[in-house]
Order: structure tokens, then C-alpha cells, then sequence
């Protein structure tokens, strides 16, 4: 088969590749769309792979072409997209259903061959059927809104409150979403890209403040008539992102960091004491698993991006690239917020 193998650091070759075997209990997926995950950046521009040859990959959906021995819920044919964690199901934290916390992990797309290729080989457990009314590129969006979802239930979120999403990325987006979904009173999102929170108004942010205006503070306080909010989603994984929620925070509000930091964060004993102060809850998210797995995160996608509830808009796509021009798209990234949405590889036909 052909794929988009790393074979050194800034170095994405697309290359014939040796096409995995489908095993018991495994089904062989022809992809059809596999988007670049922010993960993905300093696995390929910073020396950031486990191993080399890589193919990465790890946000994707396609067709089942071949089932293997014992295969039972998956067929040929289903239109599926890919849970890429592979948990050893064994460990404490597996047994009581928390496979994102699992340290005996495996991972598609990092630390085993991922989806940029024309074929991946997972375990049915991990195959996602999706209904014919989903496309490819939705189906390879899965995994960001299950991420998202996976924070909400991790917030102990629960309707009729006020909600800040904290970065209008594709993460951001789809954790508005599902606070809506969830019966919020009203979310607003916060970004510093007028194009980001246009779209956010586009799929249901009742407000959108820009972080970068002057008096935003008091313009997104006054949404909440100065309380505050109720729940506030960190998405960015920036640090005045992370610094502005505990600013935003209501008393006895939740906050949850969904967004992974890239600097040292320094919090000022005024700023850190809010979470005194106001007796917020503060709690992290990691990925996007539940019991059963692969989770309700997942099951849900499948079911609201069937019913439409879970909506998806062309903007959350910056670009498609044919798989061969891999190399072409990871150059994007090099200039710092020059990619707005998902970039997708697609397998032309």
C-alpha cells in the first residue's frame, strides 16, 4: 500500500509501505479522511516520534474492506471511524472503566502504525460504525468531539447554567456544542479570531467575546450580570486562556482544563487564590474513554452527528490534502496560527 511515512525529523515521504494484516479479532479499514492532530506537530516538526519509520494518524474514519476471526458487531462495508487507544484492559484503572489513565497503553497512530496510509488494521472494539448520512470528514472528526465531550463529563456538567469555552479551536467548538446539546442557559466562547467566533455563533455560541478587545472582561461578566460562570472549559492550552478562567469562575463554579499547556504556568497569589476565594472546583480531562469501551463519548458523536444535533460546518476544515502531500500540509504548521481548523489527508480514489 501506499502511505505518508516519517522517516526523520521534518521529513514526511510518501512511500510504499507494508500493508497490515487483519488478525482475530481485527477489521481492516480502507481511510477515506485522516486529520492532523495538534499532537501530531512536534511529532513530525520537533523530533517528538517514538520510532522511525512512523506512519502517524490517529483522528480518521473509512470503510471495512476485511473482518478477521471473531469478528461479530463490525461488517464489510460499515462506515466506521477509529478509537485510537489501544488500554491493556487489565490495570486498575481499566477494570474500573478509566482507559484514558491506563499506563500499559498502546496508541494508533503514535506508538503503533496509524491511519495515514491506505489501509489501518484495529480491533473491532476500537471501530465506531457511523450512519451513511456522516461523512468521511465528519467521521474523522470523531475523536476532537469525543475529547470535548469527554470534558464535559469530567466537569459533572449539568444544564440550565451559564458556560465559558475557553479557544474556539475544533475542540472548543465541539464542547460549545455539547453544552448546548446538554441544555445550558447560555454559552459564550472566547478566542482572539474574529473568523473562529463567527463560526462559532454559526454553530449555536449564544455570545463570542474577543480576548483581544479592550474592556472584554467586563463585556463577557456582564453576560453573567457580574457573577460569573457556572462552568468554564479551558480548550486552548494557552496560559492567559488558563490564567482568564480562574478570572471567570463563579463562585462554587466548575472548571475544567481540557487544553494540554505548552509553557511553565505561573499564577500570582491573587490570581491563584480566586480558587479559594470563590470555592471553585478545578479538575483536568485526558482524551475521551468511558466503560463500555470505547464510551459513551463515542457512542454519542455517532448518534447526535446522525440527528443532526451535533452539527458540523465546512469552516472546521482549514484544508484537504491528498494522503501524497503530507509533507506539503505539515509545513503549514511551522508558522504559528496560520492553520484555523482541521487540516484533513484524504485518499483520493
Amino acid at each position: 500500500m501506499k502511505a505518508a511515512v516519517v522517516v526523520a525529523n521534518e521529513d514526511v515521504q510518501y512511500l510504499d509501505y507494508e500493508e497490515p494484516v487483519t488478525k482475530p479479532g481485527t477489521v481492516k479499514v480502507k481511510v477515506k479522511a485522516s486529520g492532523i492532530c495538534g499532537s501530531d506537530i512536534p511529532r513530525v516538526l520537533h523530533n517528538g516520534v517514538h520510532f522511525y519509520p512512523i506512519v502517524l494518524g490517529h483522528e480518521f474514519s473509512g470503510e471495512v474492506v476485511e473482518i478477521g476471526e471473531g469478528v461479530t458487531k463490525v461488517k464489510v462495508g460499515d462506515r466506521v471511524s477509529g478509537a485510537p487507544l489501544l488500554p491493556c484492559l487489565t490495570c486498575d484503572d481499566c477494570q474500573n472503566g478509566n482507559y484514558s489513565l491506563c499506563k500499559h497503553y498502546s496508541f494508533i497512530g503514535s506508538r503503533e502504525q496509524g491511519s495515514n496510509a491506505d489501509y489501518v488494521v484495529i480491533p473491532e472494539r476500537n471501530a465506531v460504525v457511523f450512519d451513511k448520512s456522516i461523512s468521511f470528514e465528519q467521521g474523522a472528526m470523531f475523536e476532537p468531539s469525543t475529547v470535548a465531550l469527554h470534558g464535559l463529563l469530567q466537569n459533572d456538567y449539568q444544564g440550565g447554567k451559564n458556560v465559558a469555552i475557553l479557544g474556539g479551536g475544533t475542540i472548543g467548538l465541539f464542547t460549545m456544542q455539547w453544552a448546548k446539546i446538554y441544555g445550558s442557559r447560555k454559552v459564550v466562547v472566547f478566542d482572539i479570531n474574529n473568523e473562529r467566533l463567527a463560526l462559532a455563533k454559526r454553530l449555536g455560541a449564544d455570545e463570542v467575546v474577543n480576548t483581544t478587545e479592550e474592556g472584554f472582561m467586563e463585556k463577557a461578566m456582564e453576560y453573567t450580570d457580574g457573577k460569573g460562570y457556572d462552568y468554564v472549559f479551558e480548550t486552548a492550552g494557552a496560559a492567559p486562556t488558563m490564567y482568564m478562567a480562574f478570572e471567570l469562575a463563579a463562585n462554587k463554579s466548575h472548571v475544567c482544563f481540557i487544553g494540554t499547556p505548552h509553557v511553565t504556568l505561573e499564577f500570582s497569589q491573587k490570581l491563584w487564590e480566586n480558587m479559594n476565594r470563590k470555592e471553585f472546583k478545578l479538575t483536568g480531562s485526558w482524551m475521551s474513554y468511558s466503560a463500555p469501551f470505547p464510551g459513551k463519548e463515542w457512542e454519542l458523536t455517532a448518534h447526535y452527528y446522525a440527528t443532526g444535533q451535533l452539527k458540523f460546518d465546512k469552516d472546521l476544515i482549514a484544508g484537504k490534502y491528498p494522503m501524497s502531500k503530507a509533507q506539503e500540509a505539515f509545513q503549514l504548521f511551522k508558522v504559528p496560527g496560520a492553520v484555523n481548523g482541521k487540516i484533513l489527508l484524504v485518499n483520493e480514489e
